[in-house]
């Protein structure tokens, strides 16, 4: 293993599910960079433009941020104030303890988060399961991967994903489905990437609605209608039958249910199929050839196939595939999930889901139940199912719980139907939310705010995709006092068991994140994910994949190699995937179908990559896509800004032409909530989701809903840009987001590279008073007398404009559209950081034009090093046609591509332009 230096120290990246291996530097106590672990089998090294990024959200000057002390109030209409850790825990004892007594233990809830590490999991399960007794504990992993969760179950026995990373290199098929693997998994991604350039008969079929980087770089890319997946595999299996490309002998060995599944899919004829799912016949017959003769094929799918109401049937469909060709318990074959946390598989591990008990136990099973009840030193474990996630919103809402502790998780962002979510908190007698960010969402409806510790402060363990269990250490002390998710849970449970078992051996005897996971690793023993060979001296050294059984001197990287499955009869189950159409289908009142999905540089609500400015340069701010057609039949333009409304709000968006869609089909991120894209009617993106859910998951359908668009109304604007001498600019974004909802239409975001800046929008039906434009220019800096400034108050207009140095600093526009003219070419200057000597008397112009000779920098490709398509362009016209490897010469003049590689699907796509025009 490659030593460390002084000040180092290994651990895990805590975004997605790939499990990067990370080398954290430190100096003086305070995290000062980061880069990968060349030694850890995940990501060898490599890191993607977020986790490239992560010491910079540990920067002490976004301190401001971190929740640091305890925070309560004892009465909804009261502010919070600081409070002492052994008042605010004394306070929830009391409040859960009287909400018990009157309403019984299913009146409180739990929701947790895959974010948490194994260790904080499994003492929040056992603290609602084995002490309180209600089985309402539930995470956000309920809206990521318990559909994948219930396909595995239902076909292949256990919630295991039979498949390693290395398969991607010994794969002959890639079929990627529901996934822009480029933008989610980007390290994932890479390993694609050198695989098919080290095996160029490697074979990559895409399916998704959208035509993303991922789909552009496919030799297949089927463009199915949003929802059709579970008819597009079952019409691959009817033709795999029909070709004679499934693998008979391996369906008698090692399967049941074949013949009911057989006669399903005879009516998804190659016709049907491309009809219901909007392809050609030819594309679909020849997706079936490259699945089945394919000596490996692996699949790899993520949100595209689990948020949806058919999602097991889509994660079943797709493991029926490889079933029946027996592409699974080999090299390069086989169905993998990815996951979308960093922990979701961990928390699946130890049952901290509502239907789920430790060691991928079943609540529904008696004899589960008794074991786990054996295993805590309890008399039993609840049989009544919990509340999963849309479910325990709902019952809060109603009132039929009272009293909810969310734990490093932000529904009041990324829950479906947000209006009902935001009532729910609202309704609750109690809101408990345990963070590390006090500005969160969810933080506004809090009681109580208990500060936890966040990446790089805790000790513990995750699981990965591939089942790999990796260290995650602290590298620096939790800010204030911030404290381990474990240890404030195990301290609340020592004060609930001295009421409810007083004078009985405490269920909590944890003083190390190691005793909780030896606990842990001890209920594993005879389950498939035995891990009980493994001690935390082994992570130590280095990752390990489960399961890992006494005895074993390694974990396994492949399941199922020998055809025997965790079911009663040891066979794989086939079974019989109906098709269903979306759960809202577009219709004459709301015409189009919204498409949500990932940015390529942000994560989740952005708790944690929204406060570093280089994260926004790739997609700036909020947009929504729309097919360049829809935009000229509707007389739009791109850079208007558009109402969109579903059946269940509004929400207010400037729109962009976008060609990877079809008409009739819109995109907005998942990551904007009402943090960063707000207003009087809105709260983030998920105003607009439905909150309907698959009947086996429970998990929503996130991916798709019905809207209408229309040109929003909203005469009078405002946009400021620039930097603030008021502490950092995240403390700024952070200071403007309560301005949001008093406007029709307000959005806040950071901008910039090496210096950070904040761009704020407002557009309203008529200016609001002046009071509020001063606080806004007070805030950006613009208040002062030396500032240039041009009002007409009569028509609301009005012109602010700081200049530092020779350099601006600041601008604010207000007034109606043609009066923010100015702003595109302003922003570029400032972020341009270009003297404004030539230009003093363009400042207060309300032009569209830039002066003579300025040319925009454009859309940033490379975050890492701040490269613009406009300089790729420039520089593939230096070129000569000749030139046989354009991508390295670029690479070599600009370096774009050269660090996390984040960008390089569109730096080739660039560069291929550039190549055909030449």
């Amino acid at each position: 293993m490659t030593p460390l230096a002084p000040g180092e120290v290994r651990s895990t990246c805590c975004y997605c599910g790939v499990g990067c291996g990370v080398i954290i530097e430190t100096a003086e106590g305070a995290i000062t960079g980061v880069r990968g672990d060349p030694d850890h089998p995940a990501n060898f090294g490599k890191l993607c433009s977020k986790g490239s990024s992560l010491h910079l959200t540990a920067r002490p000057e976004l301190r401001s941020s971190r929740l640091l002390h305890p925070e309560m109030r004892t009465g909804r209409d009261m502010p919070r104030a600081r409070a002492r850790w052994d008042e605010a825990l004394d306070y929830v004892v009391r409040r859960f303890l009287k909400i018990i007594s009157l309403h019984g233990p299913d009146a409180v809830a739990f929701y947790i988060s895959g974010q948490l590490l194994t260790e904080d999991y499994y003492v929040f399960n056992k603290l609602a399961k084995g002490l309180i007794g209600t089985n309402n504990v539930d995470t956000n992993s309920r809206l990521c991967m318990s559909s994948a969760v219930a396909g595995y179950k239902q076909t292949l026995g256990a919630d295991a994903p039979p498949c390693s990373y290395e398969d991607i290199e010994q794969a002959h098929c890639l079929f990627i489905a529901g996934s822009n693997t480029a933008f989610a998994h980007p390290i994932i991604y890479r390993r694609i990437e050198a695989a098919r350039a080290a095996r160029p008969g490697m074979r990559v079929i895409v399916v998704d609605p959208r035509r993303t980087d991922t789909a552009r770089e496919a030799d297949l890319h089927l463009a199915i209608l949003p929802g059709t997946d579970v008819a597009l595999f079952n019409g691959m299996l009817h033709l795999l039958l029909w070709e004679g490309l499934t693998n008979p002998a391996y369906i008698e060995a090692h399967t049941e249910g074949f013949e009911a599944l057989k006669a399903a899919v005879r009516e998804f004829t190659p016709k049907m199929v491309a009809e219901v799912c909007g392809i050609s016949e030819a594309d679909l017959t020849l997706a079936a050839k490259w699945f089945g003769e394919s000596p490996a094929t692996l699949s790899l799918y993520c949100q595209g196939l689990n948020q949806s109401t058919a999602g097991t049937a889509k994660n079943a469909a797709i493991i029926n595939l490889h079933l029946a060709t027996g592409q699974i318990g080999k090299p390069g074959a086989g169905p993998f999930s990815l996951t979308g946390q960093p922990n979701a598989m961990g928390g699946r591990e130890v049952g901290g889901m509502a239907n789920l008990l430790s060691a991928h136990r079943d609540l529904a099973n008696p004899g589960h139940r008794d074991e786990v009840a054996r295993l805590w030193g309890v008399d039993s474990v609840p049989a009544v199912p919990g509340k999963t996630a849309v479910e325990m919103f709902d019952a809060l809402r109603t009132k039929a719980i009272r009293a909810v502790w969310v734990v490093c998780t932000n529904p009041a962002q990324s829950m479906p139907f947000q209006g009902a979510v935001h009532e729910a908190l609202r309704n609750a007698e109690l809101v408990v939310v345990q963070e590390a960010y006090r500005s969160t969402e969810t933080a506004w409806y809090a009681d109580v705010l208990l500060p936890a510790a966040s990446w790089g402060e805790k000790e513990g363990t995750v699981t990965n995709s591939e089942r790999r269990i990796t260290r995650v250490r602290a590298a620096v002390p939790p800010p204030g006092q911030a404290r381990p998710d474990w240890e404030i849970a195990r301290d609340f449970a020592h004060k609930l068991e001295a009421r409810m078992r007083a004078g009985k051996p405490t269920l909590f005897p944890y003083d190390t994140a190691e005793a909780v996971w030896r606990e842990h690793r001890d209920s594993t023993r005879g389950r498939d994910l035995d891990i009980t060979g493994l001690d935390y001296a082994m992570l130590e050294a280095a990752p390990q994949q489960w399961p890992f059984r006494q005895g074993d001197t390694q974990g396994r990287a492949r399941l199922y190699e020998d055809g025997r499955f965790p079911t009663a009869s040891g066979k794989a189950r086939f079974v019989v995937t109906p098709y269903r159409p979306v759960a809202e289908p577009a219709d004459a009142h709301y015409p189009f179908r919204l498409l949500t999905g990932r940015l390529r540089d942000q994560w989740h609500g952005m708790t944690r990559s929204g406060s570093v400015a280089k994260l926004y340069n790739h997609a700036p701010e909020p947009v929504l896509g729309v097919h360049p057609g829809d935009l000229e039949r509707r007389g739009l333009q791109p850079g208007e800004l558009l109402r969109v409304e579903s059946r269940r709000g509004v929400v207010h968006a400037l729109c962009a032409a976008d060609d990877s869609l079809r008409q009739g089909q819109l995109f907005l991120p998942m990551h904007w909530g009402a943090r960063f894209l707000g207003g009087r009617e809105s709260l983030g993106v998920n105003t607009l989701t439905l909150p309907a859910y698959d009947k086996d998951s429970k998990q929503p359908e996130l991916k798709h809903c019905a809207v209408r668009i229309t040109r929003a109304a909203l005469p009078w604007r405002l946009a400021a840009f620039g930097y603030t001498t008021l502490g950092s600019a995240a403390s700024l974004l952070d200071a403007l987001a309560p301005l949001l909802n008093e406007f029709a239409f307000a959005s806040v975001v950071l901008m910039g590279h090496e210096e950070e800046g904040v761009l704020l929008r407002i557009a309203d039906d008529k200016a609001p008073s002046p009071q509020v434009i001063e606080d806004i220019d007070r805030r950006f800096g613009l208040a002062q007398s030396d500032v240039l400034r041009y009002d007409d108050a009569r028509r609301g207009v009005g012109r602010r404009v700081d200049i530092l140095h020779g350099r601006l600093r600041g601008v604010r526009l207000s007034g109606d559209s043609p009066q923010l003219a100015a702003e595109v070419w302003l922003k570029e200057w400032l972020l341009s950081g270009e003297p404004v000597a030539a230009i003093r008397r363009f400042l207060l112009a309300p032009t569209a034009t830039a002066p003579s000779g300025f040319a925009p920098a454009g859309k940033v490709v490379c975050s890492c090093f701040n490269v613009t398509q406009t300089q790729i362009e420039k520089h593939m016209e230096t070129l000569s046609a000749t030139s046989t490897d354009r991508l390295k010469a670029l690479q070599g003049a600009l370096r774009c591509g050269t660090n996390c590689g984040s960008c390089l699907p569109e730096v080739r796509r660039l560069t291929q332009a550039a190549a055909a025009m030449a």
